[in-house]
């Protein structure tokens, strides 16, 4: 059937996507510039590791702030895992993932070595197998915020629920790691036939839940 199975999609839902992507363009090239300079630097880099290990079941917003609470007091390089929870108030399960962060940053050397040396497909495996925290979801977020995986899903609950809401899933399923793929080419496929980036479908679907454009 190849992409003809999308074509039964409601085209008041098809219009909307595209609006909302003719809206916010010039933001999502703002993001796409921010991400591909990010990985220039090792600081950016860390941060978005400590963001993506904060994000699940967080709300976004209120770990960046974290993130942002624990560079302006010098916590994300130095910081035990007691003194970086206390910065985490409004993020879930806040003493494991601190914890998280240290393990982290122990490994950087070895992380960043990683991500600079082999194909992001190869890297996300590894993130998934090697860094406490990071699933499938957390690591393509990462790669993507670092400018490496702009084709990668990063299959929150806005982008799930979206999914379904168009039909190209019919259900949310559990994501392990074979149905996780399963969905992300599912997305792929979409993004091919309304002809939207994948990379910007993801902005897309976060600004129609959101009304706004963040990471």
């Amino acid at each position: 059937m190849g992409l003809s199975r999308f074509s039964s999609i409601a085209k008041p839902k098809l219009v909307l996507l595209k609006n909302i992507h003719e809206q916010i363009k010039p933001l999502i090239q703002e993001r796409f510039k921010t991400f591909k300079q990010n990985f220039k630097h090792e600081d950016k880099v860390f941060k978005e590791l400590v963001f993506c290990l904060l994000t699940p079941q967080s709300r976004a917003v209120n770990c960046w702030r974290a993130v942002q609470e624990l560079e302006k007091y010098d916590l994300l390089l130095k910081g035990s895992w007691l003194e970086i929870s206390k910065f985490l108030t409004k993020v879930r399960f806040k003493n494991k993932k601190a914890r998280f962060i240290v393990q982290a940053r122990k490994q950087f050397p070895e992380l960043l070595s990683v991500v600079k040396t082999t194909k992001p497909e190869q890297a996300r495996f590894w993130l998934v197998r090697n860094v406490k925290g990071l699933g499938f979801k957390e690591a393509s977020h990462f790669l993507r915020n670092i400018g490496l995986g702009f084709d990668f899903a990063i299959l929150d609950r806005h982008i799930l629920k979206n999914l379904q809401w168009l039909g190209v899933i019919k259900t949310i399923p559990v994501l392990n790691k074979k149905q996780y793929l399963l969905v992300e080419e599912e997305f792929r496929k979409f993004s091919r036939f309304i002809n939207i980036p994948l990379f910007d479908l993801d902005f897309v679907f976060w600004f129609k839940q959101t009304g706004f454009v963040f990471k």
